[in-house]
């Protein structure tokens, strides 16, 4: 499997953005997928998660309620939603597939179980 993100680009505070993130090969329905994020100079952050089968969703606590991730199987795409964009939010957005899924539901926010990487979009908010 190889994932694709795109979507990026510059918005203004308020904005809004829509990643994508598209899988190559084999189905995604079954993977633990997730969007993490590292701005320059610091730390790559967990952003959101939606685990395989059920489908719950897990975020970040600074963009809950502004962020949504959902999946469409069909496609084998990975969507992140994002309303409300603030410049704390620019940095470079990395879609991450958790195959076979391993990860439990509160560990969903640990990059160490994704094996796949994305190649990253970047997207800046602007004040």
């Amino acid at each position: 499997v190889q994932l694709q993100a795109s979507g990026g680009g510059s918005v203004q505070t308020g904005g809004s953005l829509r990643l994508s993130c598209a899988a190559s090969g084999r189905a995604l329905s079954t993977y633990n997928m997730g969007w993490f994020r590292q701005a320059p100079g610091k730390e790559r952050e967990f952003v959101a998660a939606i685990k395989g089968g059920g489908g719950s969703t897990r975020y970040e606590n600074s963009v809950k309620g502004r962020f949504t991730i959902a999946r469409d199987n069909a496609k084998k795409t990975v969507y992140l939603q994002m309303n409300d964009l603030r410049p704390e939010d620019t940095a470079v957005y990395y879609c991450a597939a958790d195959t076979p899924p391993v990860a439990i539901y509160s560990a969903l926010d640990n990059g160490r179980y994704y094996d796949i990487w994305g190649q990253g979009t970047l997207v800046t908010v602007s004040s």
